[in-house]
């Protein structure tokens, strides 16, 4: 078959939606206008774990503009269905069912008036009574879980009998994802069928929780979706706060407008936990590791139980034969943890590469040189052999393009006046995830084409990538393909997160168009009034809406001409895409470089300059890639140098919980920063375009090659993040 051009695929195109945004006509979550709407905010406990002995609502039902305070002693028993074992969120929807309270800012109330500002007024004026218990919110006095373990060979051993030993205990502090749009829904109920206008990274997923929550079909709940305003993975399950919009609206009997303020994000949605990560390493003189060992401890809530994938970067990303690992999980009264940029992936690398960057200090190897000499062949956790593992080419061209060749590997040996100068480099791995998607295609005689999936676009790009995609597939210009998402009712597709959303939803697109544009060539083929009759399909492509033969452009015509000649008004198919068993151990990777300045009388860090070096498969779209590199590295100087959660241990406060007081990276704080990915990568093992995913690989490895270039710095070895001025006095 002759190929079909690509045109748009590859080609640093600007976002379809960018003027939407920029001009302010991108819909979010709670924006859109609803006929009869009325607004609501949720009462917030103020005690860490008890029970409510008494709410007193007088005072706020008395407040012109309020219709209804809800509460457990009014609410409806919510009839929900399924089991605790096929409905993991049963707990975190079941809101106002009891009155137990099991962390501080869990909703006991929900006020509903006709204005926003008497809504807020009146939740102040709502006086909730408690029997209050002893809160458990630090993990480091908490008792810990039964713990998950994995283990090759034998590890203790192979650790107490290395020539060179490393062992060193890692911390990171909570984090919050703190996107730029709050948490909203607006919940109605027409009848028994609910339409959710809800800020969420999985439409469907949203759907069948909720659905759920009340007893009702899937189908009984709509989820819209268009625009996300930033969600890093806390917008990617559903939260107690959709779950009070809807039961707000059905005794309310009006549409329900909820959105959480900047504060209640804070214990509203999830976050990423603390860890404690030990590290035990021991290799030989030549730098040859030969045992892993490391000790894991998470936060959790007394209610869930988080795990994420913190595990798989030990057991794959350096070939050790001898691994052990345990990973606890701590219970404690706070709300569940959730995914963050990375997730998992980023909190092993920076205890592994600082782990790996300290075994380098200690041999007097350089640390790319130890990285080199520990690199793989295939995958030591399961034998299989990568589908691509090009790291040693991340080496090459990083160390390169970032000058490392003029680093001196002594601590402190460079300065800057008062500035400490310290370059240091770490490697991020993370997993290609493949679950399967549909999408819908259709082909209008006019010559455009509409394209659906529920999929959803955080900011990543993903109404342009998958534009592009369809693009090229159906031999259109980009202007004349519009691609929709963001609804439950549009064809099935997973979680937005995770890197998934180009491998699974692109191959769908892929897919749909292709067979799309060759129902359109046989239908040219078996039509004697067209030129193309009787020519071979497989001499046929499509460019500009035209299908012609591949050596005689001549000999064609239009989309527009075919359709409309045969009385067709459109083409209509449904693409999909269903992962096949793995053959291959399928990983993106990145190698990330960073210069830093740590001033050596105050020990302020600044990040001079950073470069990321990523195989990442084929890139559909550089523009958009570029801009994931930059957002993922900026996440990465945030999680090194200054996001932290800080908990008031007595009741379970967080002290911090605004944009004030939880630090963020701002102009300022952002560098020379610079992206490159490896091109001829595409990995058709992964996926049918040859796609990875790269949202996520572009943030594993920032922060501790940030942590390595400062120990280099300074001498000093910083094993806490963020890493602060006081660590480094």
């Amino acid at each position: 078959m002759s190929p079909q051009p690509q045109a748009a695929v590859g080609a640093p195109l600007s976002r379809v939606d960018g003027r939407l945004k920029v001009t302010g006509k991108a819909t979010y979550a709670a924006e859109h206008d609803i006929k009869g709407v009325v607004h609501a905010v949720i009462v917030d406990s103020t005690i860490g774990r008890g029970r409510i002995t008494g709410i007193d609502t007088r005072a706020a039902l008395a407040q012109p503009g309020v219709i209804k305070v809800i509460s457990h002693l009014n609410a409806p028993r919510l009839a929900y269905r399924g089991t605790e074992n096929d409905w993991p969120d049963s707990k975190q929807l079941r809101i106002f069912q009891d009155d137990k309270v099991l962390f501080r800012g869990q909703p006991v109330a929900v006020v509903v008036a006709t204005t926003l500002e008497a809504a807020e007024h009146a939740a102040h004026l709502v006086k909730v009574r408690y029997d209050a218990e002893k809160t458990s919110t630090d993990m480091a006095t908490a008792p810990a879980g039964e713990p998950v373990n994995y283990a090759r060979g034998d590890a203790d051993k192979a650790y107490e009998s290395a020539a060179v030993q490393v062992d060193a205990t890692y911390q990171q502090a909570r984090a919050h994802h703190n996107a730029m749009e709050p948490h909203a829904t607006i919940a109605r109920w027409d009848g028994d069928q609910l339409t959710l206008w809800d800020k969420t990274q999985w439409p469907m997923g949203t759907q069948k929780d909720v659905a759920a929550v009340f007893g009702i079909p899937n189908d009984s709940v709509r989820v819209i979706s268009p625009f996300v305003g930033g969600g890093f993975g806390n917008a990617i399950r559903a939260w107690p706060h959709i779950a009070t919009a809807a039961v707000a609206a059905r005794e309310t009997g009006r549409p329900v407008k909820l959105v959480l303020s900047r504060r209640q994000l804070y214990f509203g949605v999830g976050y990423r936990p603390s860890y404690e990560y030990r590290v035990r390493l021991g290799s030989d003189r030549r730098g040859r590791v030969s045992a892993m060992v490391q000790h894991l401890k998470s936060e959790t809530s007394t209610y869930e139980n988080f795990i994420e994938g913190v595990l798989n970067t030990g057991q794959m990303v350096y070939n050790a034969p001898h691994v052990r690992q345990d990973h606890r999980t701590v219970p404690l009264d706070v709300n569940t943890p959730i995914w963050m940029r990375g997730p998992g992936y980023a909190t092993a690398a920076f205890a592994i590469e600082s782990a790996m960057d300290e075994l380098a200090h200690k041999l007097d190897i350089d640390p790319i040189e130890l990285r080199r000499r520990n690199e793989p062949e295939e995958d030591p956790s399961n034998g299989l052999p990568f589908s691509t593992r090009r790291l040693r080419e991340c080496y090459t061209v990083g160390a390169r393009e970032f000058g490392w060749n003029r680093r001196d590997p002594k601590p402190r040996s460079t300065r800057d006046g008062d500035w400490l100068i310290g370059t240091g480099m770490a490697v991020g791995t993370y997993d290609v995830i493949r679950s399967g998607a549909q999408a819908r295609v259709r082909l209008n005689a006019d010559g455009t084409a509409l394209i659906q999936s529920a999929t959803s676009d955080m900011g990543p790009g993903t109404y342009t990538s998958q534009s592009q995609v369809a693009a090229d597939a159906l031999g259109l210009t980009m202007r004349n393909v519009t691609f929709q998402l963001g609804d439950s009712t549009m064809p099935t597709a997973p979680p937005h997160g995770g890197s998934q959303t180009m491998i699974n939803i692109g191959s769908a697109v892929q897919d749909g168009c292709d067979k799309v544009r060759k129902q359109a060539i046989k239908l040219a083929i078996e039509d004697k009034d067209s030129p193309l009759y009787g020519v071979d399909a497989e001499d046929i492509v499509v460019r500009a809406g035209r299908l012609h033969v591949s050596d005689n452009p001549a000999r064609g015509e239009t989309y527009r001409q075919l359709l409309t000649r045969n009385n067709r008004t459109h083409l209509e198919v449904l693409g999909s895409w269903t992962p096949g068993q793995a053959r291959h151990s399928m990983y993106t990777y990145g190698a990330i470089f960073a210069e830093v300045a740590v001033d050596a009388r105050l020990g302020l860090v600044r990040v001079r300059r950073m470069l990321g070096v990523f195989d990442a498969g084929r890139i559909i779209s550089p523009k958009l890639a570029d801009s994931q590199a930059l957002g993922g590295m900026v996440g990465g100087i945030g999680a090194a140098l200054l996001e932290h959660t800080v908990t008031d241990h007595r009741d379970g406060r967080i002290v911090n919980a605004n944009l004030a007081d939880y630090m963020v990276p701002v102009n300022a704080d952002i560098p020379d920063l610079r992206g490159i990915f490896l091109d001829g990568g595409e990995d058709l093992e992964a996926d049918p375009i040859g796609v990875k995913g790269l949202g996520e690989i572009v943030y594993i490895g920032v922060a501790p090659a940030i942590a390595n270039a400062v120990f280099h710095a300074t001498g000093r070895r910083v094993r806490e993040l963020p890493i602060t001025a006081e660590a480094l006095l």
